[in-house]
């Protein structure tokens, strides 16, 4: 056994119950439904990328805080079963973050969220937590703490150099310049992308304008989840790449979806991997991660993604042998 002497992932964010509902459909105003089933599941974007990152492997901090109510026991133990350091998760008085979630057939969902202990104005950065990001190998942000405090973690990170990743989920609002100022990559959804740039993004043409307007804005590489189309990443030199999202037979639930996939891109870009390969890393993640239900139970190993990335060379092999010209008679091999 050897010592893991890699620079550790820090993740400051939200950690949520996850109250889900089970509908064939959203309902209409005034409607009442009956729901097919329910669940309570840990998530929170903080939690779910914490945990992600911690599922494939890697040496993993969270930053965050839970309530004095029901849920903080299980959240607490349920990060800390995905390999999650929990050291740096604080209490504060009243309830833990909730999110009620409404997922229909096919696996979308509808969210809404309650802030609770994420959003607590008893929020307190401690020191053992300013030096985990000082020494962290990156950090990574989400939106659903207040954002000042993610301002904060920012600047800590970026003076001492640490990359900063903020997946840009959670609040409406624009980004705080002081904070994009100190991120050196964004990774919203197309959705969000187009909140924070007031610009459409319906096509791939759209999305990649976009994400050129957000480069342009002062950060050096925007990372869009596209769902079932793939990923696109826009850097400051103009470079443009696309990945294909790795196909799926049976979407149970994409809650959470998001999250591994931003958690597996830092994971593999922390490891060495170039862009492209992070992004092919991230998709092999995601793909698992929807084909089962609850955020973090979902969750994939390292072993389930290097198994869908084998299967994906082994496909993209087969492919190029059988579009290979077939040999003239009478040549030599």
């Amino acid at each position: 056994m050897y010592a893991d002497t890699r620079k550790p992932l820090v993740v400051a964010g939200s950690i949520n119950a996850d109250l889900i509902a089970k509908v064939a459909r959203l309902p209409a105003p005034g409607e009442t439904m009956e729901s097919q089933g329910f669940d309570v599941f840990p998530g929170g974007k903080g939690a779910n990328q914490a945990a992600a990152a911690a599922r494939l492997g890697y040496n993993t901090f969270l930053i965050g805080q839970v309530g004095t109510d029901a849920y903080a026991g299980m959240l607490r133990s349920s990060l800390s079963d995905c390999g999650v350091d929990t050291s740096l998760v604080t209490s504060a008085d009243g309830s833990s973050g909730m999110a009620l979630i409404l997922l229909q057939p096919g696996g979308e969902n509808s969210i809404i969220l309650v802030g609770g202990a994420n959003t607590s104005d008893n929020w307190k950065i401690t020191d053992e937590a300013t030096q985990a990001v000082q020494t962290a190998g990156a950090l990574l942000l989400q939106r659903e703490i207040p954002e000042v405090f993610n301002v904060i973690f920012a600047k800590i990170a970026a003076s001492a150099g640490v990359p900063v990743i903020l997946d840009a989920g959670g609040v409406t609002q624009p980004i705080q310049v002081d904070l994009l100022s100190n991120v050196s990559l964004v990774s919203p959804n197309e959705t969000e992308l187009a909140r924070l740039t007031n610009m459409p993004t319906k096509t791939m043409a759209q999305v990649q304008a976009a994400a050129e307007a957000l480069v342009h804005s002062g950060v050096n590489k925007v990372l869009v989840k596209l769902g079932s189309k793939g990923s696109m990443l826009v850097d400051i030199y103009g470079n443009v790449l696309k990945q294909k999202a790795v196909p799926v037979s049976d979407v149970v639930d994409t809650t959470g979806a998001g999250d591994c996939f931003t958690a597996a891109f830092a994971v593999a870009m922390l490891e060495g991997k170039n862009d492209a390969e992070a992004m092919s890393y991230a998709s092999a993640a995601a793909s698992v991660c929807i084909g089962r239900a609850g955020a973090l139970p979902s969750l994939p190993t390292r072993q389930e993604v290097e198994a869908v990335l084998s299967r994906q060379l082994a496909t993209a092999t087969l492919a190029a042998a059988e579009d290979a010209p077939s040999p003239r008679a009478g040549a030599f091999w």
